[in-house]
């Protein structure tokens, strides 16, 4: 038995909100604010927590608050019962695949139809207003709004007019919403072939123990560990542990032999207790007038184990040949072990009590776990995950016949993480990509991208491996830049600072942020920048293309059989009549040479509809490469630099400090020019991108950036 999906509605961020559950590991990304959380409480709320305060006000869907507003404040306008049934309040949907092999007890009182194919049931959570509660919050919120407008114009009509501030429907709602608002469950029909729930078939399941059903735990991101010496986190969990291995039967022998060791050292320390209390005893015996063998004191040892484990057990990690308490290891492995022994604890708890059976469903969501831990630790985490929890719910229970058999249910287990280095090391089919658009959040399930490429041959394969290995940041970006190679990945953090600096002050009078102050992933892509364009458009973030327009002209040459054929060859822009660059190729799909030369900034902005990316002024997406400076026009970044007369005198004046260039007498030579000095003097580009680096002053200002490169940058800085 597995859950397949949730759906949840009005929900905080989440208005309309659908996501796919895997059957071990769901893995669940997105930037701040893009609902995690959210999912988390809302199951941990309709699951766990007693209808009594489960929500307040602020739980409800802003938009939802919104809506609600405008249909109680309309005196003229009364709803009728059939749009209130439809618009509720709080929902929750489960969908639950179940299997031939499963306990049909646990389940048969949720079935709608008789279908045997039919093999998927809805859990639904309602907190929602019904139509007779509607009509009297409509009420009561008039009587409301009348006292306060009465407030107001008294407070207007004194001498001097007091100011008083008069209450809105949300100060109403906040301060009434649980008088009106109930939680409601029910059993809903599910259409498999449309796979559609039908809210209007359902059935009340109030008197149903769901925990039977489906049990839900979870491990906040909010631990309690520190490293301070007063702490003893994991010495408390080893407690916790034996409390719950103490009825384990297969532990039994175990335990057995720890209580009999402490029974005989009662005994010992008994005989100790005796001979230190003695004198204490006979002066009360003596002094307090006790007959004799009448109310005899003794002091006896009665150690308890879950006490003593409690109070007197110590975790300690070996250093060397030493044993260290726990508070003295780094905070990022107490982390880790509490982590996993919370998950043990969990796991427990799952298998319920001696007389308990476990749930069919076991649910486990773990809130970012990268707390505190350093990369390797959390590649270590998701490596292992899967073991540690991938292992079934399993516990020895006696059947009819009296006969002891080992009962199995399966653990699912959702991760939400900022970490792009769990994400790295994930299975990319695990993955859950929150994305917020507008006032909405949407869930999209990474292998569904496979769809997306499945034309495009090893394109899907490419990336994935990419993303996972290399560059899972994205994942957490708001914006992104994809750049050919090194030159651009060492010289942008600087570029971005520069322009940073060079509009400080318009950034503060316009309140604009700067470009560093953006959560902002650059990613090198070499020549395949098209390979991630459906991967762009999948999660909907603003990018930017860096990548040189590459030139050519046809060349003859000849073949193996002697015979001439033309190929193309590098050149000066102004010589050629074609370029090679794939990426200008795919998305500006038709364009000439002479077509890219001219085509403004607005032009290469594009947005993806049904045929493939097209302009669109306010596109997610922009390609940037050399345009024309001072009368020439630039193939490559480096001559684009050179082009830029500041740049050039920058370079000359500290030549000799300019350890990527050779055959520096070029630069005096008036027979060289720019398309020269960039083919020509570059010794190495990652070592000339770095002398610009450290050839700068503090405000960089004795060089200019690129003028494609700048303009770019700009339009991506704009929200």
């Amino acid at each position: 038995m597995k859950i397949k999906k949730l759906y949840i509605e009005n929900f905080r961020i989440l208005e309309n909100f659908t996501i796919d559950l895997e059957d071990e590991i769901s893995l669940i990304i997105g930037k701040n604010n893009s609902g995690k959380t959210s999912i988390l409480t809302i199951l941990d709320k309709f699951l766990n927590q007693p209808d009594s305060n489960r929500f307040n006000v602020e739980d409800f869907n802003l938009n939802f608050v919104a809506a609600l507003t405008a249909i109680v404040e309309d005196p003229n306008e009364l709803i009728e019962e059939d749009f209130i049934k439809k618009f509720c309040g709080i929902k929750l949907r489960i969908l639950i695949e179940y299997f031939n092999s499963d306990n049909f007890s646990k389940i048969q009182k949720l079935m709608l139809d008789l279908d045997p194919d039919n093999n998927f049931v809805v859990l639904g959570f309602d907190y929602y207003l019904n139509y007779e509660n509607y009509l009297t919050l409509r009420h009561d919120y008039g009587i409301f709004k009348t006292k306060e407008v009465g407030k107001k114009s008294k407070a207007d009509s004194e001498t001097p007019p007091k100011k008083y501030i008069e209450k809105t429907f949300k100060n109403f709602l906040k301060l009434n919403f649980q008088n009106y608002f109930f939680t409601k469950r029910k059993s809903i029909f599910y259409d498999r072939f449309n796979e559609n729930i039908i809210e209007e078939n359902f059935i009340l399941i109030e008197d149903i123990k769901l925990s039977d059903l489906i049990n839900f735990k979870h491990i906040s991101a909010k631990r309690d560990v520190t490293n301070k010496e007063t702490d003893k986190t994991l010495s408390l969990q080893t407690s916790k542990i034996y409390e719950k291995k103490e009825t384990e039967e297969s532990e039994k022998e175990k335990i057995e032999e720890f209580q009999d060791t402490i029974i005989n050292t009662d005994d010992e320390l008994s005989k100790i207790y005796e001979s230190f209390f003695g004198d204490i005893i006979a002066k009360i015996r003596t002094l307090g007038g006790i007959k004799e063998n009448d109310s005899v004191l003794s002091v006896l040892s009665t150690l308890q184990s879950k006490e003593l484990l409690k109070g007197n057990t110590t975790v300690f990690y070996k250093h060397d040949t030493h044993d260290l308490p726990e508070q003295f290891n780094g905070l990022g492995y107490l982390n880790l072990i509490s982590m996993i022994f919370e998950i043990e604890i969990k796991k427990y708890e799952f298998q319920k009590s001696s007389l308990e059976v476990p749930s069919e469903i076991n649910l486990l969501f773990i809130e970012e776990p990268e707390a505190h831990t350093h990369p390797q630790m959390q590649y270590v985490f998701i490596k292992n995950i899967k073991t540690i929890v991938g292992n079934a719910i399993e516990k020895q229970i006696k059947n009819s016949g009296g006969a002891n058999i080992l009962l199995s249910k399966s653990l699912q287990c959702i991760i939400s993480t900022h970490s792009s280095h769990i994400v790295a090391d994930s299975n990319f089919d695990d993955i859950k990509y929150l994305r917020k658009i507008e006032s909405n959040v949407e869930s999209r399930n990474l292998k569904e991208l496979k769809l997306h490429y499945d034309k495009q041959g090893k394109h899907y394969q490419f990336l994935k491996q990419y993303l996972t290995i290399s560059r899972a940041e994205i994942f957490f970006a708001d914006k992104a830049i994809l750049i050919e190679g090194d030159t651009e990945r060492i010289l942008l953090p600087t570029i971005m600072k520069k322009i940073d600096i060079e509009n400080l002050a318009s950034d503060k009078t316009n309140k604009k942020m700067p470009l560093l102050s953006q959560n902002i992933s650059i990613i090198e892509v070499g020549a395949f920048s098209q390979i991630f364009e459906s991967f762009i458009d999948f999660i909907g973030i603003k990018s930017l293309i860096i990548t040189d327009l590459d030139a050519t002209k046809l060349k003859m040459v000849k073949n193996k059989n002697g015979k001439d054929r033309s190929v193309p060859e590098a050149c000066r822009v102004s010589d050629g009549n074609d370029f090679s660059n794939s990426s200008l190729k795919y998305f500006l799909k038709g364009k000439t040479l002479s077509d890219l030369k001219t085509l403004p900034l607005n032009q290469k902005c594009l947005i993806k509809d049904h045929t493939g990316w097209v302009q669109n002024d306010n596109g997610i997406l922009c390609l940037v490469y050399q345009t024309e400076c001072n009368g020439y026009f630039p193939r490559s970044f480096e001559d684009s630099f050179f082009a830029v007369t500041n740049n050039l005198d920058f370079v000359k004046k500290k030549l000799g400090r300019f350890k990527g260039i050779k055959n520096p007498r070029y630069f005096v030579d008036a027979t060289k020019d720019i398309y020269d000095l960039a083919n020509e003097c570059i010794d190495k580009k990652t070592h000339f991108a770095l002398d610009i680096i450290y050839n700068s002053n503090e405000d960089y200002s004795n060089w200019d950036i690129p003028e494609y490169i700048k303009e770019g940058l700009l339009w991506l800085k704009e929200n």
